[in-house]
């Protein structure tokens, strides 16, 4: 797998439509009542061209988030390879059984492109398998993943023989997060060795490239680099 960071490119002006937002697309509200802004995340409903749009009030700690009609919000949305930002004022809010707001049209919409496939520390177990008869499963660490391919940790190296193997593990599809089984199939791209402390046992390290993964899964993991993009840095490696 390319390890190459994603970078991120100078902000630019973007068109509505070039966004790309289908209803139920995953985004964040950011109010800004503190002096720090505040960040949850919610699901787009629809929109109405040029007047408003409409999303699902984000909770917290079990009850919907308070907002007030003029009070003025932010908007984050990732487009696959853009992440954009625009500013909004709380038209209207509908309270139980419905739970959305109106917010203003985007006047003025800012975003940034990314270059490559971006990588998130993912920490799931992971099962792999060689495809030749009588490959024994192996039970490995999924270190990081992208919508490409993945770094797997093992403390006993893959069959030397065989390029390509098949991955199993589980990823938490929003928004209950509900587990979904992953089975692709992936090509081993390079190898590296962790020297251990004394003591220690050796670590091998696998970067390993997706072969015709799932739409499904694809969105699934885009949608952890979107979250991890924007609500925790930490996890972009």
């Amino acid at each position: 797998m390319n390890s190459v960071q994603a970078h991120e490119l100078k902000p630019q002006e973007y068109e509505f439509e070039t966004l790309n937002m289908q209803v139920g697309v995953r985004l964040q509200l950011i109010t800004h009542r503190r002096l720090k802004p505040v960040q949850h995340f919610s699901t787009l409903i629809g929109y109405v061209r040029d007047d408003y749009l409409i999303l699902k009030l984000p909770f917290e700690d079990g009850a919907p988030i308070g907002l007030t009609e003029g009070e003025r919000v932010t908007v984050r949305v990732f487009s696959g390879v853009n992440v954009c930002s625009f500013a909004c004022t709380v038209q209207r809010v509908f309270g139980r059984p419905l739970f959305y707001v109106h917010l203003s049209f985007p006047t003025s919409i800012q975003g940034t492109s990314l270059r490559g496939a971006m990588r998130v520390r993912a920490d799931l177990p992971v099962r792999v398998t060689g495809l030749k008869d009588g490959a024994v499963p192996m039970d490995c660490l999924l270190a990081n993943v992208s919508v490409t391919g993945a770094r797997i940790d093992s403390p006993q190296p893959l069959p030397q023989d065989e390029d390509v193997v098949e991955l199993q593990f589980a990823l938490a599809a929003p928004p209950s997060l509900q587990e979904t089984r992953v089975r692709t199939r992936a090509t081993i791209r390079n190898l590296a060795v962790a020297r251990p402390a004394a003591g220690q046992t050796e670590m091998y390290s696998y970067g390993v490239q997706f072969t015709n993964l799932d739409p499904v899964h694809y969105t699934l993991l885009q949608n952890m680099t979107y979250e991890a993009l924007l609500a925790d840095r930490g996890k972009i490696v």
